[in-house]
């Protein structure tokens, strides 16, 4: 890419009056280079069935190529049209709580051939009218496209097809492997397999939501053909993949498989929703985009994130610029905002866009004309940023469908409310404030030994194959960061009947037969206070300053604990309680060339980074001393330099040492010299090249 998309998702069927000239005047001051049309009206390209009108998308794009703002098109599948529902009501999916009605969006089945049919005729006249338009730069396939809990007859036909095949027509072996037994829930005919919606057994249900997850696969890979079919070499294939929502992107998608998804497309696509004002951290952009990026290993596109959303959003000055580089920061190629107006009716008429109701300029435009005026000066200096990490974190969406089923604080007839991916925030959160860098892998990723260091939360659900290959990459030299919940069952949420964790344990010189919840239990051992962190850290090669540490004289054991008897692992902390006293807490192991450390109890912060920093010692990882509120991250640009980026989020002006060679401010010119004082204002950035 030659430059940074700066954008806007621009709907001007929407609009209250004609202001199609106005708007492109707005965006021009602005700096907006980009803007994403066409994904949410299919009922105003195609108002009856056969009856096609795209005179709003031709006079958008007739406006922007004029102009020279890209376009990027959107296919309008994830809305479907009323006329189609009505002449065809099955279209819409059948879930776990019955038939669905028309209003929202994503209600489809995205497997029901009827509204295929529809689908690809819409695409097809959509890239007609649009493929061979010099403005448009590439395409966006659906919209943060999920199964949507489809699970009708049509499907669930499918999966027993799908069944038959993964266990070969046997029965016997599926019976036995999901423990169908139970309850009398076996199956000894294909034709008396039961609706699965109903299911109370945790292996059959979370094998058809991985079954699920794939018609997801299949679906946006069918539509990436269809565009393929019409698109220019030099246009790209999208999809902005979105993130498991709590009220703000947080975690893993449960419902789609990013990694898959990804082969289908040419560049890595994402929304990044996030809070804002006081609650900024920055977190969730950094998460986002390290998972995006890793997919292709390459940069990604933002295609929405948000410019003032909802009240509680509305940023402070310098927040939208801050978000805006720190989207880069981590290798995103553009930054787009949903959306350019705030919308007058529906649904969404109070998550507003970068301008207000009145449509007029506002500080949070006038912050954007600050933005799109640095990106259009320097963005040279910034775009196609790549990044190599040495530190790897490793998700699985069946470990969190697994552990959706058996939640790790579950009680009789009570899952608990933490989750698989509170753990993998847990370690995430702790390596961003840390300012480790980091990718993430998964299960099924090739070449694990690119990583010094692989953190594994709760890694459930796994097969032989990668618990064994996580045991090979100790013994050939990597530094392993395990948590509790992890190696317990295999692929098919089959509960090991060995000794716990299984496999793992040879890595992990230890095993465990009992867990529970800790109840005021106090953790202490070597890993504890200033002086012995230093020792131990440095024992495994760590440089670590004393001020980094962070000294606590006793850990507390959270959430969930398991009852470790070492096998020939060192112990770091033990439970400090009259009756758990004399099981391990946490571990490290030597195995091979490597280490592994096992983290058999969620805790607090101070004792979560005491092991991060011994295990980056052991790795031969060094930190870079900066924490949080200053986040540091680093690439290459196109010119062949480091780009340096120091963000802050605070609203306090912060200090930091510059700790690197002779570099140059990117935006101001400014000479930085080596070991000089970098002052940060408050929600601000530096970014230095050498």
């Amino acid at each position: 890419m030659r430059e940074i998309l700066f954008g806007v998702a621009y709907y001007d069927e929407y609009m209250p009056y004609d202001r199609l000239d106005k708007d492109i005047e707005m965006m021009k001051k602005a700096g907006i280079n980009t803007v994403r049309i066409a994904e949410s009206t299919w009922s105003t390209c195609e108002p009856q069935d056969g009856l096609f009108d795209f005179s709003h998308v031709e006079r958008v794009m007739d406006a922007m190529e004029e102009a020279g703002i890209n376009v990027i098109i959107g296919t309008p599948t994830y809305a479907v049209p009323a006329w189609m529902v009505k002449a065809h009501p099955d279209v819409i999916a059948t879930t776990k709580k019955g038939a669905g009605i028309y209003g929202a969006r994503q209600i489809m089945d995205i497997t029901n051939p009827v509204y295929l049919f529809y689908a690809e005729r819409v695409i097809r006249k959509l890239m007609e009218i649009s493929a061979h338009r010099k403005c448009v730069i590439g395409f966006q396939v659906d919209n943060e496209t999920k199964y949507y809990g489809t699970a009708g007859r049509n499907v669930q036909l499918s999966f027993v097809k799908y069944l038959r095949e993964k266990f070969h027509d046997d029965l016997d072996a599926m019976n036995y492997e999901f423990g169908l037994d139970y309850w009398s829930n076996r199956i000894d005919a294909w034709e008396d397999f039961p609706d699965v919606r109903g299911t109370i057994n945790g292996s059959l249900g979370a094998e058809f939501e991985k079954f699920q997850r794939a018609l997801v696969d299949r679906f946006l890979s069918w539509q990436a053909g269809i565009v393929s079919e019409y698109k220019r070499e030099d246009q790209f294939i999208t999809h902005n993949m979105d993130f498991e929502w709590r009220g703000y992107s947080y975690g893993v998608q449960p419902d789609v498989n990013h990694l898959h998804v990804s082969e289908a497309l040419t560049i890595a696509g994402t929304d990044i929703y996030h809070p804002s004002q006081d609650e900024l951290t920055g977190t969730e952009i950094a998460f986002g985009g390290d998972m995006i990026r890793s997919l292709k290993h390459d940069n990604y596109l933002v295609l929405e994130t948000q410019a003032q959303g909802f009240p509680c959003w509305t940023p402070y000055k310098g927040q939208l610029r801050l978000c805006a580089y720190s989207h880069l920061a981590f290798g995103a190629n553009s930054v787009m905002y949903w959306h350019w107006h705030s919308i007058h009716n529906s649904f969404e008429t109070y998550w507003k866009g970068l301008l207000s109701h009145d449509l007029a300029e506002n500080d949070t435009y006038r912050e954007a004309c600050i933005i799109g005026k640095e990106f259009r000066e320097k963005g040279s200096h910034m775009v196609n940023l790549k990044k190599k990490n040495d530190v790897a974190v490793m998700v699985s969406n069946e470990a969190l469908t697994a552990l959706n089923w058996f939640g790790i604080q579950a009680t009789s007839g009570d899952n608990g409310e933490i989750r698989y991916n509170d753990v993998v925030r847990w370690i995430y959160d702790a390596l961003y404030r840390m300012n480790v860098e980091c990718d993430f892998v998964w299960p099924e990723s090739e070449d694990l030994s690119q990583y010094k260091a692989i953190f594994v939360p709760a890694l459930y659900a796994a097969p032989d194959s990668t618990l064994e290959r996580l045991n090979q990459y100790v013994k050939d030299g990597g530094t392993l960061v395990v948590t509790f919940k992890s190696g317990f069952a295999n692929e098919n949420v089959k509960v090991h009947a060995d000794v716990q964790p299984h496999i793992l344990k040879d890595a992990l010189g230890i095993s465990y037969d009992q867990f529970t919840f800790p109840h005021n239990v106090k953790l202490s051992g070597k890993l504890y206070g200033a002086e012995s962190l230093d020792d131990f850290a440095r024992s495994a090669g760590a440089d670590i300053n004393s001020d980094d540490a962070d000294s606590a004289e006793i850990g507390e054991a959270r959430v969930f604990m398991e009852l470790l008897k070492p096998e020939g692992a060192e112990v770091l902390a033990g439970y400090e309680h009259y009756n758990w006293k004399g099981y391990a807490a946490i571990t490290r192991n030597q195995y091979g060339k490597g280490m592994a450390y096992y983290l058999g109890c969620m805790t607090d912060d101070a004792t979560l980074q005491n092991v991060i920093k011994a295990a980056l010692g052991d790795a031969g990882v060094k930190l870079s001393g900066y924490g949080y509120p200053v986040i540091v991250r680093e690439g290459t640009n196109d010119l062949g330099k480091t780009v340096r980026y120091f963000l802050n989020y605070s609203a306090k002006e912060q200090s930091v040492a510059y700790k690197y060679s002779d570099g140059e401010d990117v935006l101001t010119g400014e000479a930085i010299k080596a070991e000089s004082l970098l002052i940060i204002p408050a929600w601000n950035v530096r970014i230095v090249e050498d």
